[in-house]
């Protein structure tokens, strides 16, 4: 059987190169690969993008949309990692885990937009609420997120790694500051709301990881809702999800949510925590695995027919 052929436009940056790794050692595909003289040779990547059963888009979103100009084959299928597609017409958002009809979709996708890592947190957390008629569309929303510094690319990963660096740096700092993050819009398509979520991020002092919480009065839910009723909505509309999880009530036995503990892994982990009249529901995962990367593999195996978890790493928690 002929093997599919991959090609990785963009590979040298922070996505494209996890997204190597993932597939370097993989027999089940062909990978092409570029010389570095010739990356940003448009008529050489033309060939490649054509030549490829499957690209991988790890560019900023001008770039990616003039690649997909490029594409003229009509059985190249795209994952753009950028944010460029992520609300576009004819375009797939690539989170498998929200219904059987999404799953389809990504299956049968020639153009699948990967989604935002925060925006994986808030969603993963938020669209099974509205699908299920719990939570209103208009309900007024606040996400508080933390991430490691990969997230900001080779840019902030050099200013955080440098040998001397600035000494606020060993503080969290909160940053989109003016409350129009790029990843609100595919937040508030995907999840189906008809408000704005106040988002405020923060990048902290660790490479890889990630939290993604929404505070929530109970009382602004739809029925008498409880901790209990909320786990056990996710626990239903996860059941069978190969990287999404449902943490336990007694999660986090120690009072704290880590920020990196799945680092290096695909895997996403809900919490659902509170009191009677009050919860917090938060999603941990890797910001360069189920938030960009890892997420990016997970969606080209469900498109080709492999497993699932083929080239994914898990860790226990």
């Amino acid at each position: 059987m002929t093997k599919p052929i991959i090609y990785i436009d963009g590979e040298a940056g922070t996505t494209g190169l996890q997204i190597h790794d993932r597939l370097a050692h993989r027999e089940d595909i062909e990978l092409l690969t570029i010389g570095e003289a010739k990356r940003k040779d448009p008529a050489e990547r033309k060939k490649l993008l054509n030549a490829a059963d499957l690209v991988f888009l790890c560019l900023p979103d001008q770039a990616a949309e003039e690649a997909v100009g490029l594409i003229d084959s009509p059985s190249t299928r795209v994952i753009d990692a950028s944010t460029a597609h992520r609300t576009a017409p004819g375009w797939v958002y690539g989170f498998p885990e929200l219904g059987a009809e999404v799953r389809e979709a990504v299956r049968t996708a020639k153009r699948v937009a990967n989604p935002g890592c925060y925006a994986t947190g808030f969603i993963a957390l938020v669209a099974p609420l509205v699908k299920r008629g719990v939570l209103p569309a208009d309900a007024p929303l606040t996400c508080h997120a933390l991430s490691g510094y990969t997230g900001g690319g080779k840019k902030l990963i050099s200013v955080y790694e440098a040998v001397e660096r600035e000494p606020e740096l060993v503080s969290p700092r909160h940053y989109a500051v003016h409350l129009d993050h790029k990843h609100i819009p595919e937040m508030v398509q995907v999840c189906g709301l008809t408000r704005k979520p106040v988002f405020a991020p923060m990048v902290c002092d660790f490479p890889q990881g990630m939290v993604v919480t929404v505070p929530l009065h109970l009382d602004l839910m739809n029925g008498k809702q409880s901790l209990e009723s909320l786990r056990a909505l996710y626990h239903d509309f996860y059941a069978g999800a190969r990287f999404v999880t449902v943490r336990p009530p007694d999660a986090p036995a120690c009072g704290f949510i880590g920020s990196n503990n799945l680092a290096g892994t695909n895997d996403l982990q809900i919490f659902v925590c509170g009191s009677e009249e009050q919860v917090l529901l938060a999603a941990r995962l890797d910001n360069l695995g189920k938030g960009a990367s890892g997420a990016a593999v997970q969606n080209m195996n469900i498109m080709l027919g492999f497993p699932e978890e083929a080239g994914l790493t898990d860790k226990e928690n």
